[in-house]
C-alpha cells in the first residue's frame, strides 16, 4: 500500500524519548504478560480455524512480522540493528511457551533508541536552511525498501522526510520562523509521545504479530482494548459525556455528548483541558498533564451515580491561568453517532420523485450482556433498523437503502437478524468450522419489515457481517447491491476471555479474537478474497493488491460448498439491466458523478507513483493545479481540502472542527446516485406491477 499520499504526507507522529541523550524508558515484561502469552498459544495451537503448531518455523515468521509491525517503512532500524536481532528469529516459539518475553522486549527497547536518536537528528535540522531547486525525491512507500545500510543512510531518509515538512509548510503560506516552530513543536510532541509508551503496548504489539502471522483477523486485546470491544459493541459507557483529545500536554475537551453530565451541567466546554481527576469529593487529585488520553479516560470513567472531580484549565486561559475545580456524576452515555440512522431523499430532480429512505449502519452492533441478562431495551443494529424502517414507512417512502459503507463488521447473530427483516424466512449464511462441519445460520421469524425495492451500498471498507447481509440479500435477489466489491472477509471470530481461562477475578490477561470458522453464502460461494460484487459498479480508489483481504499475504483462500436450500423471493433481478443502462445514461451527464471519476482517476494516479519530488516549482505546479480544480467546482471544497501542511491536534481546535464540519457536509455523489438507482427501480417494478 502506498503509505503516503500527496496532502497528508510523512507524518511524524512516532514515538521517541523527550531528550535525545535520555536514556529510553526501561520497560519488562510482567508475570501476567507471561501467562497470557501462553494461554494465548494453546489456543491458537489447538482451536484456531487454521491450526499451526508453534514452532521455529513460526517463530522465524512471528520474527519477520514484529519487526514489520515496528518499523513498517524501514525508517529506525539499520542493518546491523536486524542482524543484533538474528539469534532470536527461530527462539520466539519458545519464549511464547516458557514465558520468557525479554527478547521482544529487548527489539522494542532498541527501537526507542532509533527513535530518539532520528527524532533528535529531525529537530537539529530546522537550524538548516533547504534547497528546493535540488532535483531529489523521496519514495511514496518504503515498506519493501531495505533498511537503511548504517546511520548515515538513515539520515539522509530522515532529513528528505523533515525537508518534505518543511516544503508542504512552505506552500501553505508558512514562512520560515513559523515552519521552525511548527516542526520544532511536532517533534517535540513525537518525542514526548514516547514517555507514554506501556509495557502492556509492547506485548500487544508482539501478540498481534504471533496471532497476526496465523491469520489476519485473528488478534490479541489488551485489557484496554477490550473495553473499548466491549463499548463498541453495546455503544454505550458510564462517564461524563465528554470526547477528550491530547493537544500538546494536555488533554483537551474535544466534544460534548448531548444531554451527558458535562452537557447538562455547564461547567464544562470544548477547550477546556483537564489537569487533574479525583474519585470524589475527598480524594486526592490525580495530576494528569503529560498523560495519555487512554489513562484519563479510564479515571474518569467508573461507576453509574457516583462522582468525578476535575481540575480545569479552561480553554482562554493562559498555562499559568486560574484553575477551577468541578463536580459531576457519572451516567450511561448512549454513543448515538455510531447507531443506525434514517434520513428521506428524493430521486430525480426537485422533489417530485420517488421518495427514498436512507438508513446508514455504522457497524452490527449488540449489547451482549443485555440480552443475555433478559434486558427487554437491550440495544442491537437490527432492533435499531426494525424501528427505523418502521418510521419511514410512516414517511410513506417508496423505496429503502441499507448505506453499509465502511461498515466493517460486528456481530454474526446480528446480521443474521437484520437481514432477517427483508426476507421471510430462510437461510442466510453458512459456517464451515475447522474439523469440515458445516452449520446453516438461518432467519426463523416469519414475515418482513420490507419488502419493499430496495438497494444495500457497499464499498472496499465494507467487511464480514456487512458482507454476509450483503450477499444474502443479493442471493435472493432483495437488493440490488450498489458501489465497490467490499472487503473480502470471510471468516468468523469469537472472542476468549483469558481472565475466565485463568479463573481471575480481576482483569489480568486480555482478550483472544481468533478466527473459528469460514462463512459461506447461501449459493455456496464465499466472499473469502473475492467480497461482494455489486450489481451496479461505483468508481473506486483501490486496487485489490492495495486494500482488502487480498492485501494480507496469509489470508485464508477461497473455497466453495454445497448451496444450501434457498428460494429467491424478488424480483430485481428482471429490471437490473434497465438500472444499469439508466445509470449509465444519466451519469455521461451528471456533473457531479463525473467530478467523482476525475477524483478518483487522480486518487490512482497518485498512488501509482512511486516517488515525491522536493524540487518547490514542481510541488507548488502540482499543489496551484489541483486547488484550482477544486476550487472550480466549489469554493468550500477547495478550502476544506486545502493542505495547510499540518496534522491533527496542530490547527488551533475550533478551525479543526470547522474543517470536519465543512467535509461532513460535503455532497454525497454516490449516495445520491444510489437514491436515484432505487427510484428507478420504484418506479419500473411499480409499472411491472400494474400491467399484472
Amino acid at each position: 500500500m502506498k503509505r503516503l499520499v500527496l496532502g497528508t504526507l510523512l507524518a511524524l507522529a512516532f514515538a521517541a524519548p523527550l531528550h535525545a541523550d535520555d536514556a529510553p524508558p526501561r520497560l519488562l515484561p510482567t508475570p501476567e504478560q507471561a501467562q497470557a502469552a501462553y494461554l494465548g498459544s494453546m489456543f491458537l495451537s489447538r482451536y484456531h480455524y487454521a491450526i499451526q503448531p508453534l514452532d521455529d518455523a513460526l517463530s522465524a515468521r512471528i520474527f519477520e512480522r514484529y519487526l514489520k509491525n515496528l518499523d513498517p517503512e524501514h525508517l529506525y532500524f539499520t542493518q546491523a540493528d536486524i542482524a543484533s536481532f538474528e539469534p532470536w528469529r527461530s527462539s520466539l516459539d519458545d519464549a511464547i511457551l516458557l514465558g520468557r518475553l525479554e527478547a521482544p522486549f529487548a527489539i522494542h527497547e532498541r527501537l526507542a533508541a532509533r527513535n530518539a536518536e532520528r527524532l533528535a537528528y529531525a529537530r537539529s535540522l530546522l537550524e538548516a536552511s533547504f534547497d528546493f531547486t535540488t532535483p531529489e525525491s523521496i519514495a511514496l512507500d518504503r515498506s519493501k525498501a531495505p533498511w537503511p545500510a548504517d546511520d548515515a543512510e538513515a539520515r539522509d531518509l530522515w532529513r528528505k522526510r523533515v525537508k518534505n515538512d518543511w516544503l508542504r509548510l512552505k506552500l501553505a503560506g508558512q514562512d520560515d520562523k513559523a515552519i521552525r516552530e511548527t516542526l520544532g513543536k511536532r517533534y517535540d510532541n513525537a518525542l514526548a509521545r514516547s514517555r507514554r509508551v506501556r509495557g502492556d503496548d509492547v506485548f500487544q504489539i508482539f501478540m498481534n504479530a504471533y496471532t497476526g502471522t496465523i491469520e489476519p483477523h485473528t488478534s490479541y486485546l489488551g485489557r484496554g482494548s477490550a473495553d473499548s470491544f466491549d463499548i463498541t459493541m453495546r455503544l454505550s459507557l458510564v462517564g461524563i459525556g465528554a470526547v477528550l483529545q491530547e493537544r500538546d500536554e494536555y488533554i483537551t475537551v474535544r466534544e460534548l455528548s448531548p444531554g451527558g453530565p458535562a452537557a447538562r451541567s455547564g461547567k464544562l466546554a470544548v477547550g477546556d483541558r483537564i489537569v487533574g481527576v479525583g474519585q470524589g469529593p475527598d480524594t486526592p487529585l490525580t495530576d494528569v498533564v503529560g498523560n495519555r488520553v487512554d489513562e484519563v479516560v479510564k479515571l474518569i470513567r467508573g461507576t453509574k451515580d457516583t462522582p468525578v472531580v476535575l481540575d480545569i484549565l479552561p480553554a482562554d486561559a493562559g498555562p499559568d491561568g486560574a484553575h477551577r475545580q468541578i463536580t459531576l456524576v457519572r451516567d450511561t452515555i448512549r454513543l448515538e453517532e455510531q447507531a443506525a440512522k434514517k434520513k428521506v431523499l428524493n430521486a430525480g430532480p426537485g422533489d417530485s420523485g420517488p421518495r427514498i429512505g436512507v438508513i446508514t449502519l455504522p457497524g452490527f452492533y449488540e449489547d451482549f450482556q443485555g440480552r443475555r441478562s433478559g434486558d427487554k431495551d437491550y440495544r442491537s443494529a437490527s432492533r435499531d433498523v426494525a424501528r427505523l424502517i418502521e418510521e419511514l414507512k410512516g414517511d410513506k417512502v417508496d423505496g429503502l437503502i441499507l448505506d453499509l459503507r465502511n461498515n466493517g463488521g460486528g456481530s454474526l447473530r446480528e446480521a443474521v437478524e437484520l437481514t432477517g427483516l427483508f426476507i421471510d424466512q430462510g437461510p442466510v449464511v453458512q459456517q464451515r468450522r475447522a474439523d469440515g462441519k458445516i452449520e446453516v445460520e438461518s432467519d426463523e421469524k416469519a414475515g418482513t419489515a420490507w419488502d419493499g425495492p430496495m438497494a444495500v451500498m457497499i464499498n472496499r471498507g465494507s467487511a464480514s457481517a456487512s458482507e454476509i447481509l450483503a450477499a444474502a440479500l443479493q442471493d435472493y435477489g432483495r437488493a440490488v447491491i450498489i458501489g465497490e466489491t467490499s472487503f473480502g472477509k470471510g471468516t468468523v471470530q469469537s472472542l476468549i476471555n483469558l481472565d475466565q481461562i485463568a479463573r481471575s477475578d480481576t482483569p489480568r490477561y486480555g482478550e483472544l479474537k481468533m478466527t473459528i470458522a469460514q462463512f459461506f453464502r447461501v449459493n455456496g460461494g464465499t466472499t473469502q478474497l473475492k467480497g461482494v460484487t455489486p450489481d451496479i459498479r461505483f468508481p473506486s480508489a483501490f486496487d485489490d493488491a492495495e486494500f482488502g483481504e487480498t492485501a494480507f499475504d496469509n489470508a485464508l483462500p477461497w473455497r466453495e460448498i454445497p448451496a444450501a436450500r434457498y428460494t429467491p423471493a424478488g424480483t430485481l433481478g428482471s429490471v437490473l439491466p434497465e438500472l444499469q443502462r439508466r445509470h449509465d445514461t444519466r451519469i455521461q451527464s451528471d456533473k457531479a458523478f463525473k467530478e467523482l471519476q476525475d477524483d478518483v482517476a487522480e486518487a490512482l494516479r497518485l498512488k501509482a507513483a512511486r516517488s515525491l519530488s522536493l524540487v518547490e516549482a514542481e510541488r507548488r505546479k502540482e499543489k496551484d493545479a489541483r486547488e484550482a480544480r477544486l476550487r472550480a467546482r466549489n469554493t468550500q471544497d477547495a478550502a476544506a481540502l486545502r493542505d495547510d501542511g499540518l496534522q491533527s491536534g496542530e490547527r488551533s481546535l475550533s478551525a479543526e472542527l470547522d474543517s470536519e464540519k465543512a467535509l461532513k457536509g460535503r455532497k454525497d455523489t454516490p449516495l445520491d446516485e444510489a437514491v436515484n438507482i432505487v427510484g428507478d427501480a420504484a418506479g419500473l417494478l411499480a409499472a411491472k406491477q400494474a400491467r399484472r
